[in-house]
C-alpha cells in the first residue's frame, strides 16, 4: 500500500491528524530530501525509518521503494512540502509500484499545495484554471507565455526567487497591462502578496530583496 501525503509549503501546522496518524504506522516512509522531512518528524514525534526517493534516484532506489509499496508493507511518500506529484517528485513511484501491481492500493493524503492557496486567495473567478507548472529554464519561455497569455482561462504557475523578475519582464514584453496576481513565500513568517498589472507588481518587487518561492496567477 502507498500513501501519497502532503505536507507543509511552509507553516508546520498545516498537517492533517490524519496525515500524522498514517506516517506515525507506516512501515517505512520515501521522501524528496531527508533534511527537510526530519524537521517535520522531529516537531511531529514520528520515528518511521526515513529514505530519500528524489526525481535525480537511481532506477534501483526507486524500483526497490516501489516493490515495497506493492507488498503488504504501509509505504507513505511525501516531498519537501505541499501535494507529491504536482511540479514535485512522486509520480514515478506511483506509476512503478503499479507496474508491480496493477491492483497496488495507492491512497491520497490530501492537504496543502501551492496552486489551490493562490487561487483561493487571488481574487479571481477560478472556477476552471490552467495550472502550467514550472516554466522552462531556457528554451521555449516565450512560447509558454504567450499560451499562458492567450489562455481562456486563469492560469497558475510556479516560479523561484532567481527567475520571477526575469519571468514578469518577460510578460510585460508581451501585455504589460494584464492582471496578475503574486503569492511570496505562501503560509511562512514573510508571506506577501502582491496584486494588479504586470507592470505594477515588477515595480514592487524591484524595491525588495526578493526571496522565497512564488506562484504566478495570470487573470
Amino acid at each position: 500500500m502507498l500513501y501519497v501525503i502532503a505536507t507543509p509549503i511552509g507553516n508546520m501546522e498545516d498537517i492533517s491528524m490524519r496525515a500524522l496518524r498514517i506516517l506515525k504506522e507506516a512501515d517505512i516512509a520515501f521522501c524528496e530530501d531527508t533534511r527537510v522531512t526530519c524537521k517535520l518528524f522531529f516537531k511531529y514525534g514520528i520515528d518511521t525509518p526515513l529514505k530519500s526517493l528524489h526525481r535525480h534516484s537511481s532506477s534501483r532506489v526507486l524500483q526497490s521503494a516501489a516493490k515495497r509499496a506493492a507488498s503488504r508493507e504501509k509505504v507513505a511518500y511525501l516531498s519537501d512540502g505541499g501535494t507529491p506529484g504536482i511540479s514535485d517528485p512522486g509520480a514515478a513511484l506511483v506509476l512503478s509500484t503499479l507496474k508491480i501491481d496493477p491492483h497496488a492500493k495507492i491512497v491520497p493524503v490530501p492537504g496543502p499545495s501551492g496552486v489551490a492557496a493562490a487561487a483561493s486567495v487571488c481574487g479571481f473567478p477560478m472556477e476552471r484554471f490552467l495550472f502550467l507548472g514550472f516554466p522552462p529554464k531556457k528554451r521555449k519561455r516565450k512560447a509558454f507565455f504567450k499560451e499562458a497569455l492567450s489562455s481562456d482561462y486563469p492560469v497558475v504557475f510556479y516560479e523561484s526567487p532567481h527567475a520571477i523578475v526575469k519571468t514578469l519582464q518577460e510578460i510585460s514584453l508581451i501585455e504589460e497591462d494584464r492582471e496578475v496576481f503574486v503569492m511570496r513565500e505562501a503560509t511562512k513568517m514573510h508571506e506577501k502578496n502582491y496584486r494588479g498589472t504586470v507592470e505594477d507588481v515588477l515595480k514592487e518587487l524591484l524595491k525588495e530583496d526578493i526571496k522565497g518561492e512564488f506562484t504566478v496567477v495570470i487573470k
